[in-house]
């Protein structure tokens, strides 16, 4: 079914009104959802429409940068009109350092605020069932905005644990999940009075290069912990193992692309469509595919298509991209641990340089809930 036929999909709490006449020529009032637009665009508007007229109208200029960024399907620009049903809308952050300016402008979004912005309510309401979040609704009493007025520390130790703008140490990008980095350095900034904001994204819109070293390093090591294991799997008749396996080799190697190509990798949802907008996704696409029915062939394959990625890198010393024998077995690997020694060599960062090789955050932690709380993925650097 075709997700763009969203409102026979669900009721939508936004509307606009058009007006016409039935066939006995009386007047008829027909409520229609508004025009579906990508997020960052109806945020935009939101700040240029609505939000900076107001600030520009009061008795003295306020320093402050404006962005949508954080989580949402908006900031990573995957949005569809499926995303309308919750938690999407027109929203956006104020960053505003000062307190008495930050209590200012609430006053002035709280007072000021129009209504609408492109046909959406600007304030939101709770949803009537599951997921229960909010969702854009102009009539309902409890309604409010979604314009976050935040000090730009607070907002970055909240997403981070730390604030970049006092710099970004080694331990700081281990411990910073990529879904989180992937959050602050996506999305748009539509103004930045001030240039706090831009510089500190800019800080953080990769990893340095020993720091990239170790984390791609790590993840080869992950690749060739399990690589054999698909063969073997099925040599003794074990299908749905094989495919467990295969799933996670597939998984690893798709977050090893995006990490080649300086892409911080998303989570689950949209690892499939960040690693689809790669240039090479293409190539590498049908040998996962037929990778994940179980053919070592086609993984190897594949590690080895990485393999030249990671050569083209000049981080370490060229390496054989082809895949040889396991042992004596039936079936090629790419022997991808030879990958990890290369660029483990060339470290120098003495906070990296003879480190266990378990990578970062997310390379050894898979739970939400640990991955979205800074206090607890902050707490478990190795």
């Amino acid at each position: 079914m075709d997700i763009f036929f969203y409102p026979l999909l669900f009721r939508p709490v936004a509307h606009r009104e058009t007006r016409g006449r039935d066939r006995d020529g009386a007047r008829t009032l027909t409520c229609m959802p508004p025009v579906f637009l990508p997020g960052l665009e109806l945020s935009r508007a939101l700040y240029t429409d609505a939000v900076a007229p107001l600030l520009a109208a009061g008795h003295r200029p306020v320093p402050h940068a404006a962005a949508l960024l954080g989580p949402g399907s908006e900031v990573l620009g995957l949005d569809t009109p499926r995303s309308t049903d919750h938690g999407w809308g027109p929203r956006l952050q104020l960053f505003v350092d000062d307190h008495g300016d930050r209590e200012r402008v609430r006053k002035l979004l709280d007072d000021g605020l129009p209504e609408r912005v492109r046909g959406w309510p600007t304030r939101f309401a709770p949803g009537e069932g599951p997921p229960r979040t909010w969702r854009p609704d102009a009539d309902a009493p409890d309604g409010r905005h979604r314009v976050e007025v935040v000090d730009t520390g607070d907002w970055f130790r909240g997403q981070l644990g730390f604030d970049p703008r006092a710099g970004v140490a080694t331990a700081d990008w281990l411990a910073s999940p990529t879904q989180r980095l992937a959050e602050v350095v996506g999305g748009a900034v539509f103004h930045d009075g001030v240039g706090g904001l831009t510089r500190a994204r800019g800080d953080l819109a990769w990893y340095p290069d020993d720091v990239w070293r170790y984390v791609l390093a790590c993840q080869w090591r992950r690749v060739s912990q399990e690589e054999a294991f698909v063969g073997r799997c099925a040599e003794v008749g074990d299908s749905l193992g094989t495919r467990v396996v295969a799933a996670r080799v597939v998984r690893d190697l798709m977050r090893l692309a995006l990490l080649l190509s300086r892409r911080y990798p998303p989570y689950s949802k949209w690892l499939g469509s960040a690693f689809s907008r790669l240039p090479g996704a293409e190539e590498l696409t049908p040998p996962l595919s037929r990778g994940l029915d179980g053919d070592a062939e086609a993984l190897a394959e594949a590690s080895g298509l990485l393999a030249g990625w990671q050569n083209g890198t000049g981080l370490a010393a060229r390496l054989d991209p082809r895949p040889r024998p396991f042992h004596e077995r039936p079936w090629p690997v790419l022997d991808a641990a030879r990958f990890t020694r290369a660029l483990l060599e060339e470290i120098t960062d003495p906070e990296l340089a003879g480190r266990t090789p378990v990578g970062a955050i997310d390379q050894f932690v898979d739970d939400t809930d640990a991955l979205t709380r800074p206090e607890v993925f902050r707490s478990l650097r190795p």
